[in-house]
């Protein structure tokens, strides 16, 4: 018998509790930890604590703008041994980014050596790179000395880092940001920092400030890629006021001139964190497939700056057309989604609007300057309470060096006679001899005036919030000097525009009309050649191969072809191949499974409507347009089960219907009996003991019912009263003369 263990004690070490609540406990750390800690930035400077400690384990360095560079590797090894106890590879592909122009509007590494490209290949090993700040990047820091933000212990509580950097300028909308947490994320374009240094003046000048307004001066995004932002205004503004959204970026193109009528286009910018590579293998594979018929080749010709060179197929091509559809195939052009959901105080997530986003950076950046002033106001005092003992000490100068000569405790005995504190005497009985001069006393009572100005100055400042928010405004305006629009690549990089519709473009018109000649074999290989050949002309096949349909078309056609499933196959006459060779299976073109035979192939007119029936006698009409498939899976339009197929399609031409079985019965009846259906099993057409139906067509009955006969004579038949009966009716024997393969043509 098994032994069930006791419950433990008091003060025992083990503690039960039901799993749900215990995996429901931890989950919320990991969940909390991951929000805080990694996926989700700081509202008030922009960073996420690994971005923030890389900047300042660097400035620990001292890898200061105008300094040298130290390897990325010594770098990552101090973050993650002093401030980030994880991988030094996320470390380093971090700090990676913070280098890559192509990835940051504002760059806050200057990296030396290979940091990875457009093209998506990946930076060198940590040991061959090397790195400092930028100049940007020390004015997110600037005031780190001086009490500006509150620090917190390391991992290990033997250093202290920051909890948040100063930001002296509203880096989470400049250089965007992205994560996912556990329910959550965030997704930030970057900003032009002029305008948005614009939009926190305004918000300073009128605190009650509305979205509506901000949007005049923060226009939409500014991608380090440059691009073509073509999102209507209305949307731009519905996203900056709810804090969701969307920008669609196109690729920045021209038309170049290469002579002799010819031209091309030059794609110079291509859409953010888009990786030129992959979009070049999507181009190829879009001219390949002969999806964008109008494009005929693609090729790189870029060196610093991106120069994609796209060929069209014929000079007469719009290029406007070419570079709708390929905007709509390829990521040319491609949706950025917005999702300001970011961490206020470094606490609460919040999905946040642009007023909201910018009043936190504000709030931060006044909170700053009354720390740093506070600060200096301190530590003003205690460099006057300094001077004011060097002061004493000249008034008194004989009697102080008599104390310090004769006395064996001097520091006392000056406290005592001359109202001294213990600051005060300690900084006289280090002061050096070369001070005791006329000139310094001069210089300490005039750099005493100074500093009390300078304390009133900041005391006024502190009790005043219009000079805080004035003093705010300056520092933005030299930020704005150093950074911003008029600085070097401080211009605005994306620019706006209406969106082209290429939706309604027909498709016909993307294709130069040319003739072509179709042939399909037995074995289904199909080519087109150019031209209209002759169709009784000789073409040559594959060992065991013959010819089995062959008619003209043109390159703008669709061809419908008609499976034995009973499905139907959409070709375009510009994708088929060339007539040189012998073709392509057409299964590689279409998914036509390989137990289906092919039935029928015609050129599709708009308008028209067929006669469709299966090997069992059922059938209806269709109209033409819903026999277009729109993919490689093909349309369902006859229904068959089992042993019955499709048998064939005919175009309706008359008022009558004819039928003939594989026992050579005839049957005519009104056409007017068939229903028409866009798909389904149909009605029956003839009835039958044994076999199936041989061959269907229409006719009209004023001009009676012809067919071929054994010698190749076309016979015509009139009266056709005898094998006129209803619908499903068993039919007649065909008369004499009529075709043995039971075939009217």
């Amino acid at each position: 018998m098994t032994k069930i263990p006791d419950s433990p004690k008091i003060g025992s070490t083990l503690v039960s509790e039901s799993l749900r609540h215990a995996i429901g406990d931890r989950y919320l750390t990991y969940a909390l930890s991951t929000i805080m800690h990694r996926a989700l930035p700081d509202a008030r400077d922009g960073l996420k604590p690994v971005h923030r400690r890389i900047l300042y384990a660097m400035r620990e360095l001292r890898l200061a703008p105008t300094g040298g560079f130290r390897k990325s590797a010594k770098i990552s090894g101090d973050v993650m041994g002093n401030y980030h106890p994880h991988g030094d590879a996320a470390i380093y592909d971090a700090m990676a980014r913070l280098a890559q122009d192509f990835n940051m509007r504002y760059p806050l590494v200057d990296g030396q050596g290979n940091f990875g490209n457009i093209d998506g290949d990946n930076p060198a090993a940590a040991r061959y790179t090397e790195a400092r700040l930028t100049a940007i990047a020390e004015s997110l820091m600037d005031g780190l000395t001086e009490n500006a933000v509150d620090f917190r212990s390391n991992y290990d509580g033997t250093l202290e880092e920051p909890v948040v950097m100063p930001a002296a300028f509203p880096h989470l909308l400049a250089n965007g940001s992205s994560g996912i947490a556990v329910g959550m994320a965030t997704n930030i374009p970057p900003h032009n920092l002029g305008e948005l240094i614009d939009a926190c003046q305004a918000m300073i000048k009128n605190p009650e400030v509305e979205d509506d307004a901000l949007v005049e001066f923060v226009l939409g995004p500014d991608f380090p890629t440059g691009g073509v932002i073509v999102e209507p205004r209305g949307a731009v503004l519905d996203a900056y006021r709810t804090g969701r959204g969307s920008f669609r970026l196109r690729a920045r193109w021209q038309v170049e001139d290469v002579g002799r009528g010819m031209w091309q286009v030059v794609v110079t910018e291509i859409p953010y964190q888009v990786q030129k590579s992959k979009l070049i293998e999507r181009l190829a594979e879009l001219i390949q497939t002969k999806r964008i018929p109008l494009l005929a080749d693609v090729r790189d010709e870029s060196t610093e700056d991106v120069r994609l060179i796209l060929e069209p197929r014929a000079r007469n091509i719009d290029p406007d057309m070419l570079m709708g559809m390929l905007f709509k195939n390829s990521d040319l052009e491609i949706r950025f989604s917005l999702n300001m959901n970011v961490l206020i105080d470094g606490r609460t997530p919040k999905v946040c609007s642009l007023k909201q986003v910018l009043r936190a950076f504000l709030d931060h950046r006044r909170e700053v300057l009354q720390r740093r002033a506070q600060h200096r106001i301190d530590k003003i005092a205690a460099r006057l309470n300094v001077l004011e003992g060097y002061i004493i000490a000249f008034l008194n100068l004989d009697r102080v060096i008599e104390i310090i000569r004769a006395e064996d405790e001097p520091k006392p005995i000056m406290m005592d006679e001359f109202a001294l504190n213990d600051v005060q005497a300690e900084a006289i009985l280090n002061m050096r001899l070369r001070s005791l001069r006329r000139l310094e006393e001069m210089e300490l009572v005039r750099e005493r005036d100074a500093l009390t100005l300078e304390r009133a100055d900041l005391d006024g400042l502190l009790d005043s919030q219009a000079r805080q928010w004035a003093r705010i405004s300056e520092q933005l305006a030299a930020i704005s000097k150093q950074f911003g629009k008029a600085a070097l690549n401080g211009a605005r990089r994306s620019t706006f525009d209406e969106a082209t519709v290429v939706e309604d473009v027909p498709f016909e018109a993307m294709i130069e009309r040319e003739p072509i000649t179709v042939i399909c074999s037995k074995m289904g290989w199909v080519r087109a050649m150019k031209g209209h050949a002759a169709l009784d002309g000789d073409v040559k096949f594959k060992d065991g191969d013959e010819k089995r349909f062959i008619f003209h078309a043109e390159t703008t056609d669709k061809i419908l072809l008609l499976g034995s499933n009973g499905r139907f196959y959409t070709l375009i006459g510009a994708n088929l191949p060339g007539g040189r060779g012998m073709g392509e299976p057409v299964r590689l073109m279409v998914d036509l499974p390989n137990d289906a035979e092919i039935v029928d192939i015609l050129i599709y007119r708009s308008g028209f409507k067929y006669l469709i029936a299966s090997t069992a006698g059922d059938g209806f009409i269709v109209p033409s347009e819903e026999l277009v498939a729109q993919t490689r899976a093909g349309k369902q339009v006859l229904t068959v089960k089992e042993a019955v197929v499709a048998a064939l399609c005919r175009v309706i031409e008359g008022d009558q219907v004819a039928v003939v079985g594989e026992n050579r019965k005839l049957l005519v009846f009104a056409l007017s009996d068939l229903p028409e259906m866009a798909k389904g099993k149909g009605v029956r057409l003839q009835k039958y003991k044994d076999g199936g139906l041989s061959d269907a067509t229409t006719f009209d009955s004023t001009r009676g019912l012809s067919w071929k006969d054994p010698a190749g004579r076309t016979r015509l038949e009139l009266d056709l009263a005898e094998w006129t009966a209803a619908r499903a009716s068993a039919g007649r024997m065909a008369p004499r003369g009529f075709p043995r393969e039971n075939k009217f043509t």
